[in-house]
């Protein structure tokens, strides 16, 4: 027997029991006449003690031992004489009677402990080493524990869990997929699925009326802290119902899973913005609601009075930052450095201190009066101790820059504390998005996306003013999921592939096969798709993903730990009929 306990286990109750314990040496403490042994395993740490009275045999194998040896013990359960409130087997330590090296262990490359001397790609190369520290082992079991709470629920109410296929068909919207070459039919490729929105309206039309799926979606784009490769989606489809019937559903499992696994009690309904509110208000689609700021546009009270800046904007506006009237000209330099970088690319920052006694001090007081410069503030909602900061430009722009600025003074004042959460549903998205340089409509979200009903009609004269019946939740500025009311409508499917560009014959070669499903009694039906490492990361109070997957890529989409992708031999090569062209 490895072990009767594990070492997370002992507790003052277990004093005076027999034990036998297995796990990894965290560390090793000679005091002289005693020696202290912390053992792990992923339940937790036992102290391990050897003293004068320790037999010669054990002594010599305890001196013998390093990090992370894998070890078996047995021993009588004592007090621990100096407890340690830290860890729940605190009261306790084991007297070792007996000892075995399971395993030896080289030095590890990086110390295997919560604060850790490792780099993000050392831990990386090494992940079944950086997996046995705290943090990581910890996120994992929230992964774990969130999976189950999602199944739960879904099962509660009826939800089916239905696999769908790996191995499907390339389609030219939306981001890169990954393709795989078939051996069985040379020449023609696989995409890895980028979701299961096909299938699973396939599903509805099958009659399955409730599904869902937490499954690998695979995306060949660019990477950031909350996007891989590879991720996992909650992946939902229901028939038979609007837009409410979806929103409350789901609504549902996410105040249900965050109180089952946080205990965090949500009010319901969640609060619900339209896209184009969120926009003017936060500069972004996915708004923080954990604090206030709202943008206020200024362009009519600040155009026309002779400050170049702002009469050739399109838009003005700025944010109200409480009681940052105080801040230094070195901190009002770093924020407008700090709008002037690529990612936002504004020209410059404007402030705007409300001093006590009335007293106004500004960058621009040049050009606007005191009198001026105060129903600015009147109509932000500033009072005495505040700091106005505005910018100008295109409108799109300067909301946008305006957001993240409001994002950045947020984390400065620490008005995004991790354990507050305020989840919100951003509603009535645009349907489809311009771009300039192909000079052509994209779908918003993607083109099974239906319109709102009332808009319908615009398809023939303002394609742009068209609303998506589309949803996304948004908790903490993160978008956890988003989703829409399907369109269900053969005709009126095939109105959207021609806005989006395709021919019929486009068409049918890419999605002939749901057209053609359309023709055999498809139901109203709609979804949803959560990230499920989004949500895991945002109920464990991380910014990245990567903490919340076991083993995930690097910026590069690469896994340094088994050197993937890698090449593959000529041999394959051949057998695939793959000819490989310079990569010069």
């Amino acid at each position: 027997m490895y072990r009767t306990h594990t070492c997370g286990q002992l507790r003052a109750a277990n004093i005076g029991q027999k034990t036998t314990l297995s796990g990894w040496v965290q560390r090793i403490r000679n005091l002289g006449g005693m020696t202290f042994i912390d053992l792990r395993d992923r339940y937790g740490i036992t102290q391990l003690v050897a003293d004068e009275n320790t037999d010669e045999k054990t002594m010599q194998i305890v001196e013998d031992l390093g990090r992370e040896f894998v070890i078996r013990c047995e021993g009588t359960v004592l007090e621990r004489s100096s407890k340690n409130s830290k860890i729940p087997t605190g009261e306790i330590e084991v007297k070792l009677e007996c000892i075995r090296i399971l395993n030896r262990s080289e030095v590890p490359p990086f110390t295997v402990e919560d604060e850790t001397d490792g780099g993000d790609e050392l831990r990386m190369k090494y992940r079944y080493l950086d997996i046995r520290r705290n943090p990581v082992r910890n996120a994992l079991l929230l992964r774990h524990k969130v999976g189950q709470a999602v199944r739960k629920y879904l099962d509660s109410i009826d939800f089916v869990e239905i696999e769908t296929p790996f191995l499907i068909k390339s389609t030219p919207e939306g981001a890169r997929d990954f393709v795989v070459p078939s051996r069985m039919n040379p020449g023609e490729f696989y995409a890895l699925p980028q979701s299961p929105q096909t299938f699973k309206q396939l599903l509805m039309v099958a009659g399955m009326d409730k599904y869902f799926q937490i499954v690998k979606c695979f995306r060949d784009e660019d990477l950031r802290a909350d996007r891989q490769p590879e991720f996992t989606q909650i992946d939902c489809e229901m028939s038979f119902v609007e837009q409410e019937d979806v929103l409350k559903t789901f609504e549902g499992m996410i105040v249900s899973v965050f109180n089952d696994i946080l205990g965090v009690e949500f009010k319901k309904p969640f609060q619900r913005m339209t896209y184009n509110d969120a926009m003017s208000l936060y500069g972004c689609d996915k708004p923080d609601l954990r604090f206030g700021m709202e943008i206020r546009n200024l362009s009519q009270l600040a155009k026309g009075k002779g400050f170049v800046v702002f009469d050739n904007a399109e838009y003005v506006g700025g944010i109200v930052v409480p009681g940052a009237a105080e801040y230094s000209r070195k901190q009002l330099d770093e924020l407008t450095k700090f709008v002037q970088r690529p990612q936002i690319g504004a020209k410059g920052l404007v402030y705007v201190k409300l001093g006590a006694n009335g007293e106004v001090k500004s960058s621009v007081d040049k050009f606007f009066s005191p009198d001026d410069l105060s129903k600015w503030a009147t109509h932000m909602g500033a009072s005495e101790g505040d700091l106005l900061l505005i910018m100008a430009g295109d409108r799109t722009h300067t909301l946008e820059g305006l957001g993240q600025l409001r994002l950045e003074m947020g984390s400065r004042l620490s008005l995004r504390p991790s354990n507050v959460f305020a989840p919100l549903w951003v509603v009535d998205f645009p349907l489809l998005e311009w771009d300039e340089e192909s000079k052509r409509f994209y779908a918003k979200h993607h083109p099974f996306t239906s319109p709102v009903a009332s808009d319908i009609h615009l398809f023939d004269s303002d394609p742009s003013a068209i609303r998506a019946n589309a949803y996304d939740l948004v908790i903490n500025g993160v978008e956890i999921g988003g989703g829409s009311i399907r369109i269900f409508d053969r005709d009126l499917q095939h109105k959207m592939f021609k806005v989006l560009g395709f021919s019929e014959e486009e068409a049918e070669a890419q999605f002939g096969f749901l057209l053609n499903a359309f023709k055999y009694g498809a139901p109203p039906h709609g979804g949803v798709a959560f990230g499920f490492d989004r949500l895991c990361s945002i109920m464990g109070g991380s910014e990245s993903i990567r903490d919340y997957i076991a083993f995930p890529k690097n910026n590069s989409g690469r896994d340094v730990m088994i050197d993937s992708p890698s090449p593959i031999s000529e041999e394959q090569l051949n057998e695939l009929q793959i000819k490989l062209g310079s990569t010069k």
